[in-house]
């Protein structure tokens, strides 16, 4: 992008209004904020990518078209692709293109060389060789394709792309981007803008969630419904707002007027139902993703907790000294690291007691998890995830569990009992046991370790759920309330991960609520902690049984 792009093209290039007049392009807010996210890559010397998650109508495939445009038709041996979700849509983009040239001063316009395809080709249309050898042209060209094809940008080097409204594309939408991206280079002088409207949790999510953890090289920039200056309607007399009304006023910093065209949007453009509005015109990006399948969870309150952006206290692992024997580590200690595969959001406190659920990668793509509650709040203390071998995960979650005061610890063992064997030879004090029956005495026999059935999956799943709906500030771990909102009914109604998504840390959090029976619920009372009881007190005391007891001296501590 020329230092001069945006002046460029607010000099030279005009649009189609919906009224059909013709006027010069002036970038609205949005799109200059976009604008100077690309030219902040440019300037760094970076190849530019952004991936842009946008409520309707913001006016970004426009300058998209008009970069690409400005990139193609001012400099020699550009290739420039756009790519389309349906057919109407590839020619409004391709009649964009047109018209830029076409309206562009007669200075300025290039040579350009018809075509029957839906590209614009700067080249000198002249057929007689030698003229042509002397004067080529710009040998540039801007196609424009839809997406479903095959082969779409396979057979080019492609130095701009705009891939518009990725969540819609028809056919292998991965196999598609993957082609197109193998031809660009990745060099400071090419550029990728991916934009869309959000289309449940799909491929496009997928690439939006990368970006934003920081695992890809593309920029995720958010674009909220109230960035559009047109989403206002004049406010009647004695209107009243709702409570939510003003909560997102407060939340967001929304005046009357934008709270009126919500409110008229949802009646007249949303069926009036706000679930549509916010996928369509969404305030935030979970907002956008909330899928219109059947969650198990509470969507919204998941996102609101991820709106809520909880951080972790402390991240990072354990170290400790190994001898010979894989089963004798010593020396534990913690380690701070950004990338750490443990996140800490309640440090264990005193003679608190937790609980550690651990759920066990299936397969290659699966994740080891673990998650650390309080038993007394069922708040998320602490949470692991990792790819790494079963000896490792083992020897983590042993030092998790002893850093939790001992957590009890309950690992799945469906694809392989190894982890829960590592740590009873390690000699951990403290492993769920469940039974099982014994077929040669035909009594019950122990077993360590939680065992998922067609029995078991169905009630923690319903206690977490339970749990959540009640109390969602139990969860804090984004990465988890992620997860949840990806957890959905199929059609045989079985919960499970979408398509493409995991579970792995909603199954561990469900095995750690459903194993909570076997740990101390209350805090262990100071071995000289005395208090003055009342009357009431010790007469209660002294009806109770030996179990009640110890449950009130846990709550009163010892008398005085």
């Amino acid at each position: 992008m020329a230092v001069s792009a945006r002046r460029f093209i607010e000099k030279n290039l005009y649009i189609r209004t919906k009224d059909a007049k013709i006027i010069p392009l002036k970038l609205n807010p949005a799109q200059v904020r976009l604008y100077n996210a690309l030219e902040a890559q440019r300037k760094a010397k970076k190849p530019m990518r952004v991936i842009i998650l946008k409520a309707r109508q913001l006016g970004f495939s426009t300058l998209a078209e008009a970069l690409i445009f400005q990139r193609t038709a001012t400099k020699p041996n550009v290739n420039s692709l756009i790519v389309a979700h349906r057919e109407d849509s590839t020619a409004n983009l391709f009649k964009m293109s047109k018209l830029f040239f076409e309206q562009m001063p007669d200075e300025l316009r290039p040579m350009h060389k018809n075509s029957n395809a839906r590209e614009l080709v700067f080249e000198n249309p002249e057929r007689d060789p030698e003229k042509k050898a002397r004067d080529p042209g710009l040998m540039s060209r801007i196609r424009c394709n839809t997406a479903g094809g095959g082969g779409v940008g396979r057979s080019d080097t492609i130095h701009n792309v705009h891939a518009s409204e990725f969540a819609f594309w028809g056919g292998d939408k991965t196999a598609t981007w993957i082609g197109i991206l193998q031809a660009v280079p990745s060099t400071p002088d090419t550029m990728v803008i991916v934009e869309s409207t959000a289309n449940g949790f799909d491929e496009f999510h997928r690439l939006w969630e990368a970006a934003v953890r920081g695992e890809s090289d593309f920029e995720p920039l958010f674009f909220p419904w109230f960035e559009n200056p047109a989403y206002r309607r004049r406010v009647p007399p004695k209107t009243e707002w709702t409570a939510e009304e003003r909560q997102l006023a407060e939340q967001y910093g929304l005046d009357d007027e934008q709270l009126m065209w919500r409110r008229w949007c949802i009646r007249n453009n949303c069926a009036g139902d706000e679930r549509i509005f916010r996928q369509e015109y969404p305030s935030c990006p979970d907002e956008a993703f909330l899928t219109t399948g059947q969650s198990v969870f509470d969507n919204d309150k998941a996102a609101q907790r991820r709106r809520e952006a909880i951080c972790p206290v402390m991240r990072g692992c354990f170290e400790y000294d190994a001898d010979d024997d894989p089963t004798r580590i010593r020396h534990i200690r913690w380690t701070e690291r950004p990338d750490g595969i443990i996140r800490i959001y309640e440090p264990p406190q005193p003679r608190r007691h937790y609980v550690l659920g651990g759920d066990t990668a299936g397969t290659g793509s699966d994740w080891f998890t673990g998650q650390v509650i309080d038993n007394l709040t069922g708040r998320q203390a602490a949470v692991l995830k990792h790819q790494y071998d079963e000896d490792q995960y083992a020897r983590q979650m042993y030092c998790l569990g002893r850093y939790y005061n001992d957590a009890l610890i309950g690992v799945e063992t469906n694809y392989s009992t190894y982890p829960v064997k590592m740590l009873s030879l390690m000699g951990y004090p403290r492993l769920y046991v469940r039974e099982l029956p014994d077929t040669f005495s035909g009594g019950v026999r122990e077993a360590f370790g939680f065992e998922t059935t067609s029995r078991t999956r169905p009630v923690i799943i319903a206690q977490l759920v339970a749990s959540f709906r009640e109390h969602p500030e139990i969860v804090s771990d984004a990465d988890t309330l992620g997860e949840m909102m990806t957890f959905q009914y199929n059609r045989e109604r079985r919960p499970e991960a979408i398509p493409g998504e995991h579970d792995d840390l909603v199954m561990a959090l469900a095995i750690a609520h459903g194993i909570r029976t076997q740990q101390e619920v209350l805090d262990e009372p100071e071995p000289s902690a005395r208090r003055f009881w009342t009357k009431d007190m010790l007469e209660d005391y002294a009806r109770a049984d030996e179990e009640g007891r110890r449950v009130l001296t846990g709550l009163w501590g010892r008398p005085k």
